[in-house]
């Protein structure tokens, strides 16, 4: 699209099809095309140009960074993976930064924290259970970063971005929000008052599980240009096929998402009722904890539901049986996974007989009497 003002008016079903085409000239491809190179002709002295991709980027780059920037509304930075875009947020903090983080968080983040600890005091941090108000509104107070991740991984935990915002913006603090979960599409981070928001590429806005790809999108202009600059000297630059698969991924996200929010809806419905099961985390649900916040703050509800059976015992039994659904990590493709998360380090806070389910594009039907039967046999 050549007219901005244009393209910020259509829906955002059409933005993902028109937005990072490149040319718009006649006889140029429809597709940007990959780009193996990682040099290019020098321009004359003192001409601008393109020289070498890993300080000037590539065209794939370019164009899944407009349309990821167009659907969060700021300048967007890609990734070699989604843990590069947060390294490449924490590395923007001054040493000894104090950091706050969610206690149910992607295990990676806890990860990079701890080790940033560790490594002589790089940042200070703490974890909070963000469903408690008074913890986590005196957290930060002391923050000089709030990190947020809602719906969080993988109790589904919903936090009040624009109240947080609010809170840190008043000690001068600042928010970053992972919106892997919700995605562009059903949550808006920056217009709530945050500062940047993450992606894990790999997850929804890719939606193949075939590639590794991260990004950032900042509300500040300037933040971008650090951000860029953090990309350059650490080398966590996004491949050419991956830029080129995300981008093919994110023309169908809005179909995609419809379909797995719809089947994962009505799955949450009817765990609530299954016998061999507790607890059900969707916020979708009306007697959800975060149902009445999710629907104030979200345009949807997600694809994503947690259980809980007996113990970790039949979890296991339960992601083993399963045969429609993927016994695999990870969430966001267009095949339906499950996974027992309490297996994993720095998980002790989350029941061990939770199940995470990342719900597709498959027939409900289908999926349904594939974790019934599961279910039905573990138990």
């Amino acid at each position: 699209m050549q007219d901005e003002s244009a393209a910020q008016r259509l829906r955002v079903e059409t933005r993902l099809a028109v937005l990072g085409r490149g040319s718009h000239l006649p006889g140029q491809p429809l597709n940007v095309p990959i780009v193996p190179a990682s040099n290019f002709r020098a321009a004359p002295s003192g001409a601008a140009g393109r020289e070498y991709s890993r300080d000037d980027g590539t065209p794939g780059w370019e164009a899944v960074e407009e349309l990821i920037g167009d659907l969060e509304g700021g300048p967007a930075v890609c990734f070699s993976s989604g843990m590069a875009a947060i390294a490449a947020v924490l590395e923007l903090l001054p040493v000894g930064a104090r950091v706050v983080a969610p206690r149910d968080s992607y295990t990676g983040l806890r990860a990079l924290l701890e080790d940033g600890a560790a490594a002589g005091g790089r940042w200070t941090f703490c974890t909070v259970d963000v469903t408690h108000a008074d913890e986590l509104a005196a957290a930060v107070r002391e923050a000089d970063l709030v990190w947020l991740e809602t719906p969080s991984n993988p109790l589904l935990d919903v936090v009040d971005i624009a109240e947080v915002a609010a809170a840190a913006a008043a000690v001068g603090a600042l928010v970053a929000v992972d919106n892997t979960f919700a995605t562009p599409l059903l949550q808006s981070p920056l217009q709530l008052g945050a500062d940047f928001v993450v992606h894990s590429a790999t997850k929804f806005i890719g939606g193949h599980s075939d590639l590794l790809l991260g990004a950032v999108v900042c509300r500040r202009p300037d933040d971008r240009a650090h951000l860029v600059r953090r990309r350059e000297v650490a080398g966590a630059t996004p491949g050419a096929l991956e830029c080129f698969l995300a981008l093919r991924g994110a023309r169908t996200l809005a179909v995609r998402l419809r379909q797995a929010q719809e089947s994962a809806g009505e799955l949450a419905r009817r765990l609530a009722t299954h016998p061999a099961v507790g607890r059900v985390r969707y916020p979708g649900l009306p007697d959800d904890p975060h149902h009445a916040l999710a629907a104030r703050q979200m345009r949807g509800f997600g694809a994503v539901v947690s259980f809980e059976v007996g113990d970790a015992d039949t979890a296991d039994a339960v992601c083993a049986a399963v045969r429609v659904i993927a016994h695999a990590t990870s969430v966001g493709g267009v095949e339906s996974t499950i996974e027992r998360r309490a297996k994993l380090p720095d998980q002790e806070h989350v029941p061990p007989g939770l199940v995470r389910i990342s719900v597709g594009c498959e027939h409900v039907e289908d999926l349904w009497s594939d974790l019934a039967a599961a279910l039905n046999a573990a138990a």
